[in-house]
């Protein structure tokens, strides 16, 4: 199974996830970070993603006025920056988003450890049911988030899971 708290396996990985590492390592994106435990989660690491699918990096921030002021030095000066305060799930986050090559980047932050926040743990519990399901489970999740499924909503379809998908997932165990 792939440490997904290093990038390293994406060294080895198809041609969008070399492009990725070549891209994170360039901006020494994870080394700016370090000191948040900052982690790529999302669709690219698990080989489920699109063209336009972004490099998801969270992190675990327990100052966020101080983590809002080097996420804006570090990048405010990249294409299309932005980065603003956000209510996610009840729990106060900080979202940077900016372009470097043929990348969107999001960094998101909360006071939580990065192992324990539902992006990682979304990440993990689908990259063990497409290990499980096998390449048309991976098939049929690409060809929903071609359709315009977001992939936690594209995985409960295919589980037949019901309510929120998002919540549903988590409590899926492999």
């Amino acid at each position: 199974m792939n440490d997904f708290t290093k990038i390293d396996y994406l060294k080895s990985g198809n041609k969008r996830q070399r492009q990725a590492y070549k891209v994170l390592k360039k901006i020494k994106i994870l080394d700016h970070l370090r000191s948040y435990n900052p982690i790529l989660t999302g669709t690219i690491p698990i080989d489920i993603d699109l063209t336009n699918s972004d490099l998801d990096i969270i992190c675990e921030c327990k100052n966020y006025e101080e983590f809002s002021i080097l996420l804006t030095e570090l990048f405010a000066n990249e294409k299309d920056f932005q980065i603003r305060t956000i209510n996610c799930n009840n729990v106060k986050s900080i979202l940077a988003k900016f372009r470097i090559e043929s990348f969107e980047i999001e960094i998101f932050g909360q006071n939580i450890p990065t192992q324990q926040q539902n992006a990682y743990k979304h990440m993990m519990i689908e990259y063990k049911i497409l290990k499980k399901m096998g390449a048309k489970f991976k098939t049929d999740i690409r060809k929903l988030k071609k359709e315009g499924l977001k992939t936690e909503p594209a995985f409960a379809k295919l589980l037949g899971l019901t309510g929120n998908p998002y919540e549903e997932l988590l409590k899926v165990l492999i």
